[in-house]
């Protein structure tokens, strides 16, 4: 501990230490009118010591007296070389190459972009590809991207549920801002708490993520960014609306108040009132429900002394009724007349940002992180009751700056979480209160050439979890051209929020049991688990057209979990992991500009995943094993004089078969088979682009009307002991068409 505190401290008091020259490289224009150069290489002749400079031409480099020539190049420029004797402030000027002839070179930008230089498994999803699809929320945002399984968690309550290397969502560090935020009792529903329209970009990272978020990450971790109101549209307004009666309003009104400060207000609306029953079963085939989401957005900007700074305010109001459509919740709550629930919930949000860049030293930088949140969930599922109430604070303070060179690199700081619960569960309290803090360092090694490596070490104190480190390490290496071949390793370490994150529990007639009940958290022991992975990119030219493949092997292994045990169709049962459990995920993904303007993806992905139930090793229910997935995409050219355009998108999805959890023990009519049926859904959508202003889209979603006809088990006795709304694999409504139009003024 004495060591890594000892690393923490002493590599700030280096840097400090060290003589550094500044100066800025311009270029020469005929107009003489001199323009900085973004990205110019700047080393000392004869060392590796180099670093490139900003988008304003600046850059600071390490100065040391047996430093003589300082050398100074950019793509098509004359590279310079000047002779330096002292630490003074450089203006350099580049002069272009005479012989170079103009080249114009036009490109779209990637809707899903993925790097070659990184040493993570990370790729962005930008606000073009979220566009895709309707995108109402977040927990809808992966529609058309391979890597996140979408499936509804249940048959009653509509909540869509997002697994990634065959885990689940509580496996995932999920953060807004690179603040943890879909975390404790939002778990279940959280995802839908963040609206579509908010987010300009998701950033997708496989594997165990940075140490810099946290220690509970495991299968890998999902950020969003969300929409800036200095560059946000000064008026965006979105309206959605369905077959099934979905209304849905988005506007966001953006003002620059002073030269430093902008504003902005994001109001975010959802409705649906009517009550659908395809399938004749009796049961609503999706809740009815209202939200009022609210956020208020303040950003502080001062390049001149480096300051950036964040401050939101988001207020909640989620209702949700599901269950029988006859069912009315004042006469029949809490009597057997007819079975349904009620989940509302409110949410309180304050978080801010304080980002500083030196401006003398471009590459030492500190970020300081603050959050709170109040989570208050009432809710009941038939006799059921479960409430719980959140309040959780996050803080973080992270410096970053290099150590020699800009070719090592290293982030260090400390984070502390507090959560306090107050849960309910029926009669039962189980309140509790956690809090962790926690030390930091990551070292990101680059040889500016086919090599980088990002290694990190956290140490954390938890009041129930005790002192464990962290260990998480990536790494690149390009074997040739347009290449990427990563690997990663890391331990993660959680505590299971066993009911927030299982709700779906409650919507049957089982039993609720904890078994072995010896532990700090529910009587249980943390999860921990180890990962590694593999994968391999390359970019390639077929038929003159730019293409990628991706092939991705990552493996989880668990060296405890909490066991959701659903095997004895009465009961369910939480219990500490004795034996194996693990999970393998192998995905090879295909990238194609067919022609110009015109985009495949096609992806495959197989999954194994297992776990120790009681004296049995099982297929972990409702994961398929095979799946495929096709995305087709193509707009209209658009010129200088005419900017209109169409768009068009379309995506299949292929489910293999799926394990159910055992029924065997019921009565015939009560029983279902080993594996669920093979699913394939199709989703379009057509958007007329009339103006950079205005635009409408038509879309469908499982246009080939595929459904689960049987998706509530004992639907005709739902206070019977076969109750049970777990059993979902596929679509309940059927097809859905929606139209929407965006109108925006800059």
């Amino acid at each position: 501990m004495k060591n890594i505190l000892y690393i923490l401290f002493i590599f700030p008091l280096v840097i400090f230490s060290q003589e550094q020259i500044s100066g800025k490289i311009l270029e020469a224009t005929e107009s003489k009118k001199e323009a900085p150069l973004f990205g110019a290489n700047v080393y000392w002749l004869g060392t590796s010591v180099g670093t490139t400079s900003d988008f304003d031409g600046n850059f600071t480099i390490p100065y040391d007296k047996s430093y003589t020539k300082l050398v100074v190049s950019y793509v098509g420029f004359k590279t310079d070389t000047i002779q330096v004797t002292s630490a003074k402030k450089l203006q350099i000027t580049l002069e272009p190459k005479s012989e170079l002839e103009e080249v114009t070179i036009t490109s779209r930008k990637q809707t899903t972009a993925k790097s070659y230089l990184n040493a993570t498994n990370t790729f962005t999803v930008s606000s073009d590809e979220l566009l895709k699809a309707a995108c109402c929320n977040l927990s809808e945002s992966f529609e058309t991207n391979p890597s996140i399984d979408v499936n509804f968690a249940d048959a009653v309550t509509g909540t869509r549920q997002i697994k990634m290397l065959g885990l689940t969502s509580p496996y995932l560090l999920i953060a807004t801002e690179n603040i943890p935020s879909i975390r404790g009792a939002s778990q279940a529903y959280g995802l839908s708490f963040i609206p579509g329209t908010w987010v300009e970009s998701i950033q997708i990272t496989k594997g165990a993520g940075s140490v810099v978020n946290g220690f509970e990450s495991i299968a890998g971790q999902i950020n969003a960014e969300l929409v800036k109101p200095s560059t946000d549209d000064r008026l965006f307004v979105n309206l959605y609306g369905a077959i099934n009666e979905r209304l849905e309003l988005n506007t966001h009104i953006n003002t620059k108040v002073s030269e430093k400060w902008d504003t902005g207000i994001y109001l975010h609306g959802n409705t649906s009132s009517k009550k659908h029953d395809v399938n004749d079963d009796g049961f609503m085939d999706m809740p009815i429900y209202n939200q009022i989401n609210v956020m208020n957005r303040w950003q502080y900007t001062n390049t001149e002394n480096g300051f950036v700074s964040f401050i939101n305010f988001k207020f909640l109001n989620d209702e949700k009724q599901t269950g029988q459509v006859n069912f009315d919740p004042i006469k029949d709550r809490g009597t057997t007349n007819a079975w349904g629930g009620e989940i509302d919930t409110k949410r309180y949000e304050v978080s801010t940002k304080l980002g500083y860049v030196n401006t003398e030293i471009p590459w030492q930088s500190v970020g300081v992180q603050a959050a709170f949140s109040s989570h208050e969930q009432d809710s009941y599922f038939g006799l059921n009751n479960y409430d719980i109430t959140h309040n959780s604070l996050y803080t973080s303070v992270v410096y970053n700056s290099i150590i020699s060179d800009s070719r090592n690199k290293f982030k260090t700081g400390i984070s502390y979480t507090y959560d306090h619960y107050d849960e309910l569960v029926n009669t039962t309290d189980y309140g509790r209160t956690e809090s962790a803090i926690g030390a930091f360092f990551e070292y990101a090694f680059d040889n500016l050439n086919d090599v980088n490596i990002t290694a990190g070490l956290r140490v954390d104190s938890h009041n129930l979890l005790g002192t464990f480190i962290s260990p998480r390490v990536h790494a690149r290496y390009t074997p040739w051209v347009k290449s990427a071949l990563r690997a990663s390793f890391g331990r993660g370490k959680r505590s299971a929020n066993i009911f927030a994150e299982n709700q779906s529990v409650f919507s049957t007639s089982r039993s609720i049991n904890i078994l072995n009940a010896n532990g700090e958290i529910y009587g249980l022991d943390p999860e921990i688990a180890w990962n590694y992975g593999v994968s391999f990119l390359q970019g390639f030219d077929f038929f003159s057209r730019k293409a990628d493949i991706t092939f991705d092997y990552y493996r989880t292994d668990f060296q405890n979990q909490v066991v959701v045990d659903f095997e004895n169709p009465q009961e369910v049962n939480f219990y500490n992991l004795e034996g194996d459990s693990y999970a393998n995920s192998f995905q090879v993904e295909i990238n194609y500009n067919v022609f110009e303007n015109f985009d495949m993806r096609l992806a495959y992905k197989y999954y194994d995943v297992q776990t120790q139930y009681g004296s049995e090793k099982l297929e972990k229910p409702l994961v398929p094993k095979n799946r495929f997935f096709a995305n087709a995409s193509y707009e209209t050219a658009i010129s200088e004089t005419n900017l209109s355009q169409w768009k068009f998108d379309a995506t299949f999805n292929w489910l293999g078969k799926q394990r159910f959890s055992s029924t065997e023990t019921n009565p015939l009519q009560y029983q279902l088979g080993e594996y669920s049926s093979s699913v394939g859904t199709v989703n379009v959508q057509i958007t007329k682009v009339f103006s950079p202003k205005f635009e409408v889209y038509l879309g469908g979603e499982n246009i080939t009307n595929v459904q689960q006809y049987n998706p509530v088990l004992g639907a005709d006795n739902p206070f019977g002991p076969y109750f049970d709304t777990t059993f979902v694999y596929g679509p309940i409504f059927g097809s859905n068409y929606y139209a929407g139009l965006r109108f925006r003024i800059n």
